[in-house]
């Protein structure tokens, strides 16, 4: 070592460093350089221009370093210096929180202690430790984050026992993967004779009799698609019980599970006036087609009587399909039908016409109900499959009785031409006025109806009569 304290490496003597680039090689080794007298005096400041926020410690220059620090890092520094001017070694580095008396900003460093001279001088070597914080930071949040969330999930899982526990009917919770049962209550265990701990991991269709392990799930899956609230029936294999499962099928992390409700079947105490099992029988195997739309004609629940009138195989395949679709008139009589069922509650007879995508049009008759469920309004639609001569029938109005009688009585008197003729034109006004009234002297739609122009549905109101009888101007 020479007398102005260089040191030299094995490979030769390190050259002395200009004054002028020191000040550069501190500031691209560190965040900041603070060069400090024995007592805290701070001599000069270096700050890297990449970190502009350390130059407002510029002004610390010939005042003590003390003032910039927070009240406990002061005692740090002064027992980190003390041991540093001692010579006990090189101390390990400190941080230290920088602030000015105000306490408008704060922020940390990490300082590391050097000599740079023989005459006391001390250099302190800072990193920015204001990433280390915010990170710091963020990880404290995101462990605050998960502790809440771990609560959250134990208050609904004790809710989830407490629930489970508290149900009078058997539930388990089905895999459609596997098949075997993730979860199930005490009820569901005593009606299967077998323990909770049990009956978790074990394959569902075991417990009954004549079931292989995917054939149960497979059709409780395929009934909660087809969203027709059926039930299976199954026995128990350990006390031969019949049992009825309704399953809801929805899906948790991935993967699909089936919510089994297993209800025990009872026909000792069953009752033929139990309306709700009647009304579900009827509507599931009943002769009458059934359908539930909204006011939109946005199908809710169509049964098998339905399906065959419209040659489909699955009622999965009308999900998100309109009434309208399989009319004849489309939307003309789907607005028909729902204004006079929400004008007086319901419709008794329409008629028209309806296809499926395949089959040919048929003649039905439609009865048309209105039902409250809730805030909201839901039609239910009963179609009968006619011959064509009730739909013709069907379209007769007890006004046209008296023109139909003037017909019979032209019989002998008048020429078969004649009375073609005027019976074309007795069969003529009755569907005028039919189309008139059904849709409640809506002439654009009856012209529609009839599919006539608007122009030949006023020529013709006119030709009846028809206009002044409803008191309307005849140039309207």
């Amino acid at each position: 070592m020479t007398s102005r304290g260089t040191k030299y490496w094995d490979s030769g003597a390190i050259p002395l460093i200009a004054p002028e680039m020191l000040g550069d090689i501190i500031t691209e080794v560190a965040d900041l350089g603070i060069v400090i007298s024995e007592n805290g005096t701070v001599l000069s400041v270096l700050v890297s221009p990449e970190n502009k926020a350390f130059a407002v410690l510029k002004q610390l220059e010939q005042k003590d370093i003390r003032s910039a620090l927070t009240i406990e890092s002061v005692s740090k520094f002064d027992a980190r210096l003390g041991e540093f001017l001692d010579g006990a070694g090189t101390p390990p580095s400190i941080e230290l929180n920088h602030t000015d008396e105000t306490g408008r900003w704060e922020f940390p460093v990490r300082y590391s202690f050097h000599r740079i001279g023989p005459d006391g001088v001390v250099l302190l070597l800072g990193r920015d430790l204001r990433p280390v914080a915010e990170m710091q930071q963020q990880l404290v949040k995101a462990q605050l984050a998960l502790e809440r969330d771990y609560e959250t999930q134990r208050e609904y899982d004790t809710r989830f026992r407490v629930l489970m526990e508290n149900t009078a009917e058997a539930v388990v919770f089905v895999s459609t993967q596997t098949g075997e049962i993730n979860e199930a209550n005490a009820v569901a265990a005593a009606m299967l004779d077998e323990s909770r701990e049990g009956l978790i991991g074990a394959s569902f269709s075991q417990f009954f009799e004549g079931r292989r392990r995917g054939d149960l799930v497979d059709q409780l899956a395929t009934q909660a698609i087809s969203d027709q609230n059926s039930k299976s029936e199954a026995q128990i294999q350990s006390s031969g019980q019949s049992v009825e499962i309704a399953a809801t099928l929805f899906r948790a992390a991935g993967e699909r599970v089936l919510l089994c409700r297993i209800l025990p079947v009872d026909s000792a105490h069953a009752t033929a006036d139990d309306l709700a099992h009647n009304l579900q029988s009827f509507y599931n195997v009943g002769p009458e087609a059934m359908v539930f739309a909204t006011a939109g004609g946005e199908v809710l629940a169509a049964n098998d009587a339905f399906l065959d009138l419209i040659d489909v195989a699955h009622d999965i395949n009308m999900r998100g399909r309109n009434l309208s679709d399989y009319l004849q008139r489309g939307s003309i009589d789907l607005k028909v039908m729902v204004e006079n069922a929400s004008r007086s509650g319901r419709m008794r007879i329409y008629s028209t016409k309806i296809a499926g995508e395949y089959g040919s049009p048929r003649a039905v008759e439609v009865s048309i109900t209105k039902v409250e469920a809730g805030a909201h309004s839901v039609f239910a639609f009963v179609l009968r499959d006619v011959n064509h001569a009730d739909a013709s029938r069907s379209t007769a109005h007890p006004t046209g009785d008296d023109s139909m009688r003037s017909v019979v009585e032209l019989v002998g008197s008048a020429t078969l031409k004649d009375i073609v003729a005027e019976t074309t034109n007795v069969v003529e006004k009755m569907c005028i006025q039919t189309a008139v009234e059904l849709t409640m002297n809506n002439r654009v739609a009856a012209a529609e109806m009839l599919g006539l122009s608007r122009q030949s549905l006023y020529v013709k109101l006119r030709k009846f009569d028809l206009l002044s009888r409803d008191g309307e101007d005849d140039n309207q």
